[in-house]
């Protein structure tokens, strides 16, 4: 292990100092270092490529715990001290990350409110009376995804709705461009939206 050391540390100290300080040679460390790398140490390469291969992957999400579970289901039986000790060895803890949140809903701005017609009344008497419209994201491998939906509320099923890596008013525009051609509504509509659109752009 001292001599672990001294090798990982050998670009920021002096060897001789270094193994004066832990009690070795500095004949023995360079003989260490010309014998082959021992079987446990083989084993600890492969781990940490392995590990490496995964926080990678989990965009370094993987703690102790984890890590030493997804190593068992691979490699079998393994201490999950030693799977703690390579990870802080190669610098492979686990990030933490700030809690994410998103503002769908901006009541900051310039543009006049609309009255609020729906009045919390959720019931409809026939298809295509009335709709809401409103936004969400979800957590993908590739990062975060809005998603712009369209409500009848007579059916209770959606009949509008888009994807974009960006939120803005143009999403749920096309979510509810696309509802107007599915379904093409012929009487009175009543649409209610929680997402702010810009009176140039909804002309």
């Amino acid at each position: 292990m001292r001599y672990a050391w001294i090798e990982r540390h050998k670009n920021a100290y002096p060897v001789g100092l270094m193994c004066e300080s832990l009690g070795v040679s500095k004949t023995g460390w360079y003989a260490a270092r010309k014998r082959a790398p021992s079987q446990r140490a083989v084993e600890n390469a492969r781990l940490v490529t392995r590990m490496q291969s995964l926080q990678q992957r989990h965009r370094g999400r993987y703690g102790r715990r984890r890590m030493h579970r997804a190593l068992r289901d691979e490699v079998g039986r393994i201490n999950e001290k030693r799977v703690g000790r390579l990870m802080r060895q190669h610098g492979l803890q686990s990030r933490l990350r700030r809690r994410f949140r998103v503002v769908t809903t901006d009541s900051r701005h310039a543009y006049p409110v609309a009255p609020n017609v729906l009045a919390r009344d959720f019931e409809a008497s026939a298809p295509d009376r009335k709709w809401l419209v409103d936004l969400t994201y979800v957590a993908t491998d590739e990062g975060w995804l809005y998603l712009a939906l369209v409500l009848d509320l007579f059916s209770r099923k959606f009949v509008g709705w888009a994807m974009s890596e960006r939120i803005d008013e143009d999403l749920a525009l096309q979510a509810l461009v696309m509802a107007l051609e599915w379904r093409r509504p012929t009487g009175e509509l009543m649409l209610s939206t929680s997402t702010v659109i810009s009176p140039e752009v909804s002309k």
